[in-house]
């Protein structure tokens, strides 16, 4: 068998992760048929085929599953060795991998990218935005080095720092301003606009509101607290929305802010972090970056 190579690995795992030849590729920034044939090459030097190639998209064969886990076993391994150059390092420097929950990233990113562009200015940051646990699946297969999500996450094999605790608002429709905020108990009997199922978000609020799930009147599922505040705006609803994203969700929609009564909802930020992780105290320095960032945006909110 022709020695496998860490090039047609990665390929390989795009392509078992992504389902898909024309993704793939452009994850792997090459073309489609040049994965194709790496792929093709691969599975002649194994001798069967690793997916079962359709019309739309592709799928693993049995075989093709147990390489998978086995690669990307390997691959971990491959990035942790650089993970171990990196961190013999003074500083921290090179890639950086950082994921980030939709409900912070568009308001905490832009600081956080401009604080450690100016304290690390040899660092490559690669940010990703998506849902908590498609996060800590990426960390899990080392495909994230960080991740910034609501605490706690409970996994043994994590380390978790907190970052800051910020409360949960009301948002209403501007006619309603300067009347009484309702508690969790009539938040209930109004029309509640929540997350789609995914975001933690979404667990946070029915929570707070002590609901197990949405409730039947409940006329919307958003993909984006932006999208929530407009139809608040338009009069569809109510909705929740951590602090740090009023000044930029609410500026331009017919909306009040009102602040519930103590105890006020709130949730804990942080950064998690494979406890294996080489970079373990590069990210401790990280996590006091964005920390001292979100201190600055909540100062100036």
């Amino acid at each position: 068998m022709t020695n496998l190579t860490l090039r047609q690995m990665r390929y390989f795992e795009a392509l078992a992760r992504h389902g898909h030849f024309g993704h793939a590729a452009e994850v792997c920034a090459i073309s489609q048929p040049a994965l194709s044939m790496q792929i093709r090459d691969l599975e002649t030097s194994l001798g069967t085929a690793l997916f079962e190639r359709g019309p739309r998209q592709v799928r693993l064969t049995a075989f093709g599953e147990d390489v998978a886990a086995r690669v990307r076993g390997i691959l971990r391994a491959v990035d942790e060795l650089e993970d171990l150059a990196r961190a013999a390092r003074d500083r921290l420097v090179g890639r950086l991998r950082i994921g980030v929950i939709p409900t912070v990233a568009p308001y905490l990113l832009p600081t956080i990218a401009e604080s450690l562009a100016t304290t690390h200015a040899g660092i490559d940051l690669h940010l990703r935005e998506t849902v908590t646990p498609k996060l800590l699946q990426e960390l899990a297969e080392g495909r994230l080095d960080t991740a910034i999500v609501a605490l706690p996450v409970s996994e043994p094999g994590l380390t978790e720092v907190p970052l800051f605790s910020e409360t949960f608002v009301l948002v209403r429709p501007e006619s309603e301003a300067g009347q009484p905020v309702p508690g969790a108990e009539a938040l209930r009997e109004m029309r509640l606009l929540l997350l789609e199922e995914g975001h933690c978000f979404r667990d946070q609020a029915l929570s707070f509101c002590k609901m197990q799930t949405a409730a039947p009147r409940e006329l919307l599922d958003g993909s984006s607290l932006s999208t929530l505040v407009q139809m608040v705006g338009a009069g569809i609803g109510v909705t929740l929305i951590p602090e740090m994203a009023v000044p930029v969700e609410t500026r331009s929609a017919a909306v009040a802010v009102a602040r519930f009564p103590e105890p006020e909802p709130e949730r804990t930020i942080g950064m998690i972090w494979r406890r294996t992780s080489p970079l373990a105290p590069q990210l401790q320095q990280v996590a006091g970056i964005v920390r001292a960032a979100a201190d600055r945006l909540r100062a100036v909110a």
